[in-house]
């Protein structure tokens, strides 16, 4: 190529003429394809990677990614950590334990769901109530 032929530093064409291109090709493959999977589907391939070393071998063998298996798998804690707890909609009691590090004033502590409540021992009847009214409704 001599230097005659290029019109900036920045051509970078060796040769090739401007002719538009006269061959379309149209490749379809397996990139970009969407799939649909049935519930019993995903439960079957899920349940096998319970007891699978390799998911990601797994995920190979049924042409999915990994990302996907580990994204079944999250929706299937979610649906049964859900399931769960409609079954448990009564409020459960949790054993009493008793620390002498505790602050004195304190009467009565109630945790529920990383939530702590303190009713001190000079707080009135009626926030006390209030209280645990509150936490019945939040449930």
């Amino acid at each position: 190529m001599d230097d005659a032929t290029l019109t900036t530093g920045l051509d970078t064409r060796t040769g090739v003429s401007p002719e538009p291109a006269r061959r379309l090709e149209v490749f379809s493959g397996t990139v970009g394809r969407r799939r649909s999977w049935t519930v019993e589907q995903k439960l079957a391939i899920v349940a096998e990677a319970q007891h699978c070393d390799n998911l990601t071998a797994l995920a190979q063998r049924h042409d999915i990614r990994t990302s996907q298996l580990y994204t079944w798998r999250r929706e299937l804690r979610y649906a049964l950590e859900a399931q769960r707890g409609s079954m448990d909609a009564e409020p459960m009691f949790v054993p009493v334990v008793a620390d002498n590090a505790r602050r004195s004033d304190v009467a009565i502590e109630v945790e529920i769901d990383g939530a702590v409540i303190r009713i001190g021992r000079t707080a009135k009847a009626d926030l006390a109530a209030a209280v645990v009214q509150a936490l019945r409704s939040a449930r």
